[in-house]
């Protein structure tokens, strides 16, 4: 093998062993203020989203994965047996794990206890729910980061518009599926897909007035148990309404019979 041929080699080597960790990195939320809940201007609120324009909520700074846990990286943890296996592929289109194509993708089909313990093997835990709003505004006071509407110019998502290889189908902007993790930009606090794609747990109970009884007094867990935990960011065969920064989703934590092929998650960590 000559020089240049060796270099080459290095090279793929180098490449590749720098793919484990492509999305890897954290992304530090600095501590403050925010407005949480209903945005400005949102007459699509729910209310459970609280009085329009939000109310001040504190989060203590943290760090916060920059993508989406993927089927690469959860597949990791199933193979250091920290980790059960979720629904597959085999089980249903939808869901990623063991798909031929789709390592890249977020990992979905996953109960909330699958999510935590992936968290806790890699030192953290599922973001509380001011801290997963906080993040995903980055500053923003309107619907969405980038302003009052979405389209798939934007995020992963079923905008009632766009078309692709899916004959007639919009969900996941026409491929009928989620798409690879940092599909689309990132917001102003450099995080990917925290609207569309997937889903997100977070690690809180749902509880109808937590942004009133719990968050503004200091209290970022929220309720000690429920019936349902809270899944934040819309998805890729969600409509535009449910991607909304304010919008708060809830699922039993516990798929039994149901395929969560909408929901993923990714991975907060103390300061």
């Amino acid at each position: 093998m000559n020089n240049k041929q060796s270099t080459k080699l290095y090279l793929i080597i180098f490449l590749l062993a720098a793919s484990q960790f492509a999305y890897a990195e954290r992304v530090k939320i600095s501590a403050g203020e925010f407005a949480m809940g209903c945005s400005v201007d949102d007459d699509k609120c729910e209310n459970d989203e609280g009085k329009p324009g939000g109310v001040n909520v504190n989060v203590p700074a943290f760090f916060l994965d920059s993508h989406e846990v993927t089927v690469q990286q959860y597949q990791a943890c199933i193979d250091a047996e920290k980790c059960a296996i979720p629904k597959d592929f085999n089980r249903n289109k939808y869901c990623n794990l063991n798909a031929s194509d789709r390592d890249d993708h977020p990992i979905n089909c996953v109960d909330w206890q699958d999510a935590a313990d992936y968290c806790a093997w890699k030192g953290g835990r599922l973001p509380f729910e001011p801290e997963w709003e906080k993040a995903a505004r980055a500053g923003s006071t309107s619907r969405y980061p980038w302003g009052q509407e979405v389209t798939c110019e934007q995020a992963i998502v079923d905008d009632g518009k766009t078309f692709g290889s899916v004959p007639n189908e919009p969900d996941g902007c026409g491929e009928d599926r989620t798409w690879p993790i940092g599909s689309r930009a990132a917001n102003a606090f450099g995080l990917f897909d925290m609207h569309g794609n997937a889903g997100e747990w977070t690690g809180s109970w749902y509880g109808k007035n937590a942004v009133a009884d719990y968050y503004t007094k200091g209290n970022l867990v929220g309720p000690e148990s429920a019936k349902q935990r809270v899944v934040r960011g819309g998805s890729w065969d969600e409509n535009r309404k449910n991607l909304r920064s304010s919008f708060r989703n809830v699922k039993p934590p516990v798929s039994g019979k149901s395929i969560y092929g909408s929901i993923g998650f990714r991975c907060a960590y103390d300061e």
